[in-house]
């Protein structure tokens, strides 16, 4: 069994593959974009049998936590503080780096079997809540002619 953590961003996100021993296999960013699930799901075809651990997948990591769960995946929500307590308590990976806050997530995953699961929504829904915290998410700035 693999864990998967992933540290999501507005225009990307950095996931992590990691073993039972808390070691990373493998890293990888994506660019937030239409083909985020497909390069996702190709670069986690060697990592099975998997789970992700989406830091925040209520908030900023919604989109992909509801794409990932549509392709049939396990996927289950990382609350953002306890990340940081895993980064926070690591010896010799305190820096707050992209792949160290990934692999925390996906350390909180093993260590907590109690995390929400995420259960499958439609994706419009996810990304119209997006817009209405934030009208400029993903599209740069709004200008009025």
């Amino acid at each position: 069994m693999f864990m998967i953590g992933i540290d999501p961003h507005k225009g990307s996100y950095t996931a992590a593959a990691v073993d039972r021993s808390e070691s990373v296999i493998d890293t990888l960013r994506v660019i937030a974009d239409d083909h985020q699930r497909e390069h996702s799901l190709a670069w986690a075809a060697p990592v099975t049998p998997r789970v992700w651990a989406v830091e925040g997948a209520t908030g900023m990591g919604a989109l992909l936590a509801q794409q990932l769960v549509a392709a049939g995946e396990h996927v289950v929500d990382v609350p953002p503080k306890l990340s940081s307590r895993v980064r926070l308590l690591e010896r010799g990976r305190i820096d707050k780096t992209d792949p160290n806050d990934a692999r925390s997530a996906a350390i909180v995953a093993w260590h907590n079997p109690t995390l929400n699961v995420v259960a499958g929504l439609d994706e419009h829904r996810v990304v119209l809540r997006l817009l209405a915290e934030d009208p400029n998410f993903g599209f740069g700035p709004v200008v009025h002619g």
